[in-house]
């Protein structure tokens, strides 16, 4: 026989007390949902970024120069290291004279650019900090559902810190912004972005970042778009890479794999510091040093802090067996004997961004043939003298982002006539930087020379020193 008359349990009893307005019983755990946990553990690892720019226009645009009145920019970016490393977009960063980062604590530091990618409109961005800073826990886009929820943190008008929320839109999008900028696979969002937010995480309700905020809809309401965490952590690794950074070779290429924890190793390259200290294609890192490992970008972490010649323990699982190994980083570009080895300015780092990891670095070799420059873009190139770089390396140039320090450069020492470099080079001037990438060996210029790079982009921005001046920046254009 069931019972229908009224009757009151004991937890029943509770929880009826626990929803009384101004009980105070419990009301904290109450409202304490899952996002707003998200949103306080994010807080510490999303800055917020205000520029300056110098206001110049038509041919002064491409002037290292300073000018008498500036314009405001602002962005968003992320802790990707608790070295100060921070991610945002390019275009947040391109062309400003200064960058001010700042914490949900209200500390702000000066911030400068480390490298970027302009293509993939990400950039990292260094400040210096006297204790470690805690570092955004990353999530997959691999997995993202239809209508998931999702939330942004971010600069929205230059009001710091502003929350919105949200669901996943659409997947896959392809979103062309003009003819120099277009973005593939992008996620989309009804999280409401704004100007300002480009460069700061879209968030799932972990609190994990599945995306970086990149572009909006003109005219639209709540269609906003973010570059899903999977493919920017592979750019990131490229940016952070220690061969392009610090010159440092580790010779590990690594993929992660789905299902799979950690980091499963696709090729290791001859006569590397990994071959010397035993890693195999197939090994899967777990742990590098005191960092545990997920993803490309957190092997290039693990090894930014480490000077060549010391040792650090890696931790692997071959044939499902834990091993430990002691790698010691070697000078990019020199073979590993046990020991670090200086390269000649001829064996410098080639940065590559099509090699997973982001760098490749090969044992010295000749010169390769001129011929090639001279074909395209139409330059000859030599590598700079001592005295000649001590004078780049000894200087602060005037710059884009304030004081900058070259590490080198090539000189120009001959120009073919109608060529796209004649638009652009003189004889005698120095090669400081094209398409990203420092040119400070023969080696550097063929990477960026390389065909396949060209094929995908036919327009390099350069920057160049002409004797008696201050650094220039321009474009050379392919035919």
């Amino acid at each position: 026989m069931y019972d229908f008359s009224p009757r009151v349990s004991l937890v029943s009893l509770v929880a009826a007390l626990l929803m009384l307005p101004g009980s105070g019983v419990g009301e904290e755990n109450l409202r304490e949902s899952p996002l707003v946990r998200a949103v306080r553990q994010a807080s510490r690892s999303v800055v917020n970024i205000h520029t300056e720019k110098d206001a110049v226009s038509g041919r002064e645009n491409h002037l290292f120069q300073q000018s008498g009145r500036k314009i405001s920019g602002m962005g968003t970016g992320l802790v990707v290291d608790e070295a100060g490393y921070i991610v945002t977009n390019y275009h947040v960063i391109d062309g400003v004279s200064r960058i001010t980062v700042t914490f949900h604590d209200g500390r702000a530091s000066e911030a400068s650019v480390v490298s970027f990618d302009r293509k993939e409109d990400l950039a990292i961005i260094q400040i210096d900090c006297s204790e470690p800073l805690e570092v955004m826990p990353t999530g997959s886009s691999a997995d993202l559902m239809l209508a998931e929820t999702v939330f942004a943190v971010g600069n929205a008008f230059g009001y710091e810190h502003t929350v919105t929320s949200g669901i996943i839109s659409a997947l896959h999008r392809d979103v062309e912004v003009d003819e120099h900028q277009s973005y593939h696979n992008l996620i989309q969002t009804d999280a409401s972005i704004n100007p300002g937010n480009s460069g700061g995480p879209l968030l799932n309700v972990a609190g994990n970042v599945i995306g970086i905020n990149v572009a909006i809809r003109s005219g639209a309401q709540r269609i906003g778009f973010a570059i899903p965490i999977d493919d920017a952590r592979d750019v990131i690794a490229r940016l952070l890479s220690v061969e392009r950074l610090r010159g440092h070779s580790h010779g590990i290429h690594a993929r992660r794999l789905p299902h799979l924890h950690g980091l499963t190793i696709t090729s290791v390259r001859p006569d590397s510091p990994a071959e010397a200290c035993g890693l195999q294609t197939g090994d899967t890192i777990h742990r590098i040093g005191d960092l545990r490992i997920s993803d490309v970008t957190d092997l290039e972490r693990a090894f930014l802090g480490v000077p060549t010649g010391t040792p650090i323990e890696v931790a692997i699982e071959r044939d499902k067996q834990p091993l430990l190994h002691q790698l010691t980083l070697g000078r990019a570009g020199s073979e590993f004997a046990g020991m670090a080895i200086q390269p000649s300015r001829s064996q410098f780092v080639k940065a590559s961004q099509s090699t997973f990891g982001g760098a490749v670095s090969t044992p010295a070799k000749p010169l390769p043939p001129q011929e090639l420059f001279w074909n395209s873009p139409g330059v000859l190139v030599r590598e700079l003298t001592h005295p000649e770089l001590q004078a780049i390396t000894g200087r602060n140039f005037p710059g884009a982002n304030g004081n900058i320090r070259y590490n080198g450069g090539l000189r120009v020492t001959a120009v073919r006539a109608g060529s796209a470099a004649a638009a652009l080079l003189q004889k005698d001037d120095i090669l400081l930087g094209l398409d990203g990438y420092e040119t400070v060996s023969i080696e550097n210029f063929e990477f960026i020379m390389d065909p396949q790079r060209i094929a995908q982009s036919r327009e390099f921005r350069c920057q160049y020193l002409r004797p008696g001046a201050n650094p220039v920046e321009g474009s050379i254009v392919l035919e």
